[in-house]
């Protein structure tokens, strides 16, 4: 495993997907899926502090949507941390950063924006217009 500069940025003027930038990833994603996991045990938590004890019934009411909410979010983080994981063993099988159409870089920009792309920008796009045509049928 690479230590990292504190101040490492990946760059284009670099080999796509060299060990530096492969580490930089790998960091990201395990600290973003700590980041979730650790919301997740917090929401745990005050879920499990008892039950809705507002005598209020719109008081009550806030509070069950407050908690609806809760668990929807809680809910996209236990899809995206799925997909963190996913995203985990394509760095330890050497597939991370391609596209898994085209086998193509997906870039870094893109992958800096969302680490868990699995499709090139082109790739996406061609996916969002078929679902579009497929979706007006």
């Amino acid at each position: 495993m690479i230590t990292l500069p504190p101040d490492y940025q990946p760059s284009e003027d670099e080999e796509f997907m060299n060990p530096q930038q492969v580490s930089f990833f790998r960091e990201k994603l395990i600290r973003w899926r700590m980041d979730l996991l650790k919301e997740a045990n917090l929401t745990l938590a005050s879920l499990s502090e008892g039950g809705i004890l507002e005598p209020d019934i719109s008081d009550r009411a806030s509070v069950e949507t407050d908690r609806a909410l809760e668990l929807r979010t809680r809910d996209r983080a236990r899809k995206l941390i799925v997909k963190i994981n996913l995203a985990l063993q394509r760095i330890e099988n050497g597939t991370y950063g391609f596209c898994e159409e085209t086998g193509e870089p997906i870039g870094l920009k893109r992958l800096q924006a969302r680490p868990i792309a699995t499709l090139s920008i082109e790739a996406q796009e061609r996916h969002e217009r078929m679902e579009k045509v497929h979706r007006d049928d």
